[in-house]
């Protein structure tokens, strides 16, 4: 059996790091890949480290940088969760990457400087589009194993996933972003919790299937050596 290659995943919130430690970790096991994950740290002091929640690029950059210089194994790579919606607009190529209509295209471009910023082979940066609750778009019917009593607001879900080609592309706005479209219709919706583990159970293979993007990024962690 080959060896394994050891991952760490900076995690913007709970809700990724969740995911990451209960679905990504397991799957990405089978291909002889140690998973570790921490959330971004977002301030510190005498005592203690606080972590979760992406709102200052260079508090994430350095938080990366820290990691790459404190784990410098040959057989070790670095990768990100982090959510393109309300992405810091100090984040590398904010301004110039509006500029590009096809979010698919905006998304590489942004990823693209990300690594370009970071500057060391083992970073493989990854941004979510629009949001980690695009994922539970794949099969919002998943809702129901836990709100089995919002059966017409899954309905409504549903429509709405029908009303786009791919789950990541529903769109940013404050409105009517991924989270928000649940949250209006299912109020007691627990992200972090609930999101996380309902997404797990829809599976990652289904996942690849229905997310463009989120399946280059799995393939690509699950070829490395």
């Amino acid at each position: 059996m080959s060896s394994f290659v050891r991952l760490n995943i900076t995690a913007e919130g709970q809700t990724e790091e969740r995911f990451v430690k209960q679905t990504i970790s397991n799957y990405l096991g089978g291909f002889n890949i140690s998973t570790d994950v921490r959330n971004v740290l977002t301030s510190k002091d005498r005592c203690k480290q606080y972590r979760g929640g992406l709102l200052s690029y260079k508090k994430a950059k350095a938080d990366i940088q820290t990691w790459l210089k404190h784990d410098n194994a040959i057989n070790v790579f670095f990768t990100t969760m982090f959510d393109y919606y309300a992405l810091p607009n100090d984040f590398p190529g904010f301004e110039d990457s509006r500029k590009i209509h096809d979010k698919y295209e905006r998304i590489k471009f942004l990823e693209k400087e990300f690594a370009k910023d970071i500057s060391d082979s083992r970073f493989i940066p990854y941004i979510q589009l629009h949001e980690f609750e695009a994922l539970l778009f794949s099969k919002p019917k998943i809702l129901l194993n836990h709100y089995f009593e919002h059966d017409k607001a899954v309905k409504e879900l549903i429509n709405v996933a029908k009303e786009f080609s791919n789950p990541e592309l529903i769109n940013d706005n404050v409105d009517t972003a991924p989270s928000k479209r649940i949250i209006k219709l299912i109020p007691e919706f627990n992200k972090v919790h609930i999101g996380a583990t309902l997404v797990g159970e829809i599976g990652i293979v289904e996942l690849k299937k229905t997310c463009r993007h989120f399946n280059d990024w799995i393939t690509k962690l699950e070829g490395l050596k």
